[in-house]
């Protein structure tokens, strides 16, 4: 992945410029100031013709940053390939999920030894019938580097298969439809889309989010299967703080149109018998007004933090499903944020988040009744499995920790009895009782108690020389959950401490921790972050000198900002697909993603807003002072970081360091945001970031 012909003749090129030096000299950009006013604020972009991308000047600057990287990392090769040995040595080579039952159909996805990309697959009935491939990915990436499929759709006759597929990391997906009798795929095919369909129960019309140039769901299509040539337009949003989907309710009764900004949203129904109709409006939009919708027997449900902050479940009959009409079934709680719902034919189940622990809740649609799925334990990550069938009383869920490989099970939610199908095999003679997790929790500044999770193995001793991990993201209210993964067991083998800042911007302890890490509260993120760091050292669990942060895209943003109000405090940093930019990304409204973002970072056509990105972006505050090491990555074909953010900002920081350490810059070009996505090439990435922070803190083996 990290070596090519033209970067190593690069390679070559570097050393002769900088004097046949054995060790070549990192790339320096020219600098050409670019002068920018915004509310009488003076703002120079140095850089700012790195965002020329058909540039072949820039694309030389970007070849000649990977040829020096590559450089900086070529003692570390044999260490990369002996990861990748390692990782790929704790995977089955065949596997296969647990079968999913749905619409008279097993549904399942299974692995063949030596192939990157599953096979979909079916049995009718029961799973002694003959196997049938519905679609096998392996055959959809063929040729590509980045292959993503986004969904599999099938029709309710079970005839037809609409999946979407990305193969350029843009996630701007293309929807196929494949008649799964004759296997033939269809010759008519639909671009620029979420990759997602709702299908009519006719089997004839889907419904699909279209998005527009800035990569936002901005409408929503009908598309006929029989006259597939004359889309209708059903649904715009012209709110460009606005994004859309539709999708069916789990009865397959409905399909629902949902439009949100993040704050605010407004849902839509149709009669899934009857295609042609109107949508029509369930309750308008109003400010701070959040709802989502489900169906089952006569009423639709809510999901909802109408007057209920950390969000509460109510319903409203199907025959006038208006606000007035909306009745409480679960009630709002100041300790629990209910973060999920799904609406069985005798059941509601949500999931909830209590003390930064997930929860599962069953509600008995008939009687009312409510309990809890019993875990048996107190750390635990539990999250809902694939539940697509309507009518059952079966509930699948998936259960792990950061020492326990992941398990599915299925939970009888009349009798309450659970049973285990599947616990992920990790081979290589892995064994939890080696290892062990503990939560511990650092005061932030303004008092705030933030939880950190840590796993290690067993009987390590911890001190200032112990080599530790510290991961953060804290954005769009994602939490980071406690769960196995196995490549981890590499770091943790060789005595690295993992660690988890459950900083604010999450939603690990509830809504407030949400709205406490965004918009003019943002730099809590960043003050929690390096409060953890602090008590991870003032407690003896390392150092300074031993001390790692990490973060991938807002989590990139997250230690982008650390490493210029803390970097005393950091070994080094890697930053993968940062997003350092902030205020010049946010004040471009063609840019992708920028306008759906604005109730995450606030809008800087706004003074206010202007001012508080600048003082926190990355980019606009580096200084003259002494940077720890640092690995930056970016994909060339990044859509939602574009590469320039990243390319700039290593930069400014190397025209900015005032000490020793060394700043590298790797942009795959054949990429996005995301990683490679074949299961075993993505190994080579986990490799070569592993090998930067083992040989950061002196483990070279």
């Amino acid at each position: 992945m990290y070596r090519s012909l033209k970067n190593i003749i690069l390679l070559s090129a570097i050393i002769m410029l900088s004097g046949c030096s054995l060790i070549p000299k990192p790339p320096v950009a020219e600098r050409h100031d670019t002068l920018m006013v915004m509310f009488g604020d003076t703002r120079i972009d140095s850089y700012h013709w790195l965002h020329q991308r058909d540039s072949q000047r820039v694309i030389d600057h970007i070849l000649s940053e990977n040829a020096y990287t590559y450089a900086m990392m070529e003692s570390t090769t044999k260490l990369q390939e002996r990861l990748i040995s390692e990782m790929r040595s704790r995977k089955r080579g065949e596997d296969v999920t647990v079968p999913v039952f749905m619409n008279g159909y097993y549904y399942y996805i299974r692995y063949e030894e030596g192939k990157d990309y599953p096979i979909n697959c079916r049995r009718k009935g029961s799973m002694k019938t003959p196997e049938e491939v519905i679609l096998d990915e392996n055959e959809v990436a063929a040729g590509h580097r980045y292959c993503q499929v986004a969904s599999i759709d099938i029709s309710p006759d079970n005839h037809i298969m609409a999946y979407g597929v990305d193969t350029l990391g843009k996630r701007l997906f293309t929807i196929y439809f494949k008649n799964l009798a004759s296997g033939r795929i269809l010759e008519h095919k639909i671009e620029n889309t979420t990759g997602e369909v709702a299908w009519t129960k006719d089997s004839r019309f889907v419904f699909y989010a279209y998005k527009d140039s800035t990569l936002r769901p901005s409408a929503i299509y009908r598309h006929d299967i029989l006259q597939p040539y004359d889309d209708v337009l059903v649904f715009n949003e012209d709110d460009n703080t606005f994004r859309t989907r539709v999708f069916p309710t789990k009865s397959l009764s409905f399909v629902i149109i949902s439009t949100s900004n993040g704050e605010t949203s407004e849902c839509w129904y149709l009669n899934a018998d009857r295609p042609l109709d109107k949508f029509r409006l369930i309750t308008s939009r109003n400010n701070n007004f959040e709802y989502s919708v489900d169906h089952s027997g006569n009423y639709f449900y809510f999901l909802t933090n109408f007057k209920a902050p950390n969000f509460r479940v109510l319903r409203a009959p199907v025959s006038n499903p208006v606000l007035k009409n909306w009745k409480e079934v679960i009630p709002s709680d100041s300790s629990v944020l209910i973060l999920t719902m799904e609406a069985f034919k005798n059941h509601l189940v949500t999931t909830e988040r209590r003390d930064a622990l997930l929860k599962v809740r069953v509600v008995d649609l008939q009687s009312m009744e409510e309990h809890y799925i019993d875990f048996g334990e107190e750390a635990y990550t539990a999250i809902p499995s694939v539940n697509p069938e309507y009518s059952t009383n079966f509930y699948y869920y998936y259960y792990t920790s950061f020492t326990m490989p992941g398990s599915t099970y299925e939970y009888n939610m009349a009798t309450r009895q659970k049973q285990l199908l599947k616990q992920n095999e990790v081979l290589g003679g892995f064994e939890p009782a080696n290892y062990e997790s503990k939560r511990i929790w650092a005061t932030a500044t303004d008092g705030q108690k933030i939880p950190i999770s840590l796993v290690y193995k067993k009987g390590i001793s911890f001190n200032a020389n112990t080599p530790l991990l510290l991961y953060g993201y804290g954005a769009y209210g994602y939490s980071i959950n406690t769960t196995f993964d196995s490549n981890l067991i590499s770091l943790l083998d060789r005595g690295v401490v993992y660690a988890v800042a459950h900083v604010r911007g999450g939603q690990e302890m509830g809504r407030q921790w949400y709205t406490q890490g965004k918009l003019l509260n943002k730099k809590n993120t960043f003050t929690d972050f390096i409060a953890c760091a602090q008590k991870l050292i003032t407690d003896g669990y390392t150092s300074p000198a031993k001390l790692i942060a990490h973060g991938s895209s807002a989590g990139g943003l997250l230690v982008g900002a650390v490493a210029n109000m803390r970097p005393d405090l950091f070994k080094a940093i890697v930053a993968e697909v940062p997003f350092v930019d902030v205020l010049t990304s946010m004040l471009d409204s063609t840019q992708t993603l920028t306008t759906i973002e604005y109730n995450e970072w606030g809008n800087p056509h706004d003074s206010t807003f202007y001012f508080y990105i600048k003082s926190y972006s990355p980019y606009d505050q580096v200084k003259k002072q002494p940077y720890p090491n640092m690995l930056v990555t970016s994909g060339y074909n990044d859509n939602q970081v574009q590469f320039f953010e990243p390319v700039k900002w290593v930069a400014k920081l190397r025209h900015n360091n005032t000490g020793p350490n060394q700043i590298l810059l790797w942009v795959d070009m054949s990429l996005g945001h995301s990683q490679s996505s074949g299961r075993f090439l993505q190994l080579k990435d986990q490799a070569f970031i592993y090998a930067y922070m083992l040989s950061q803190w002196g483990i070279n083996e």
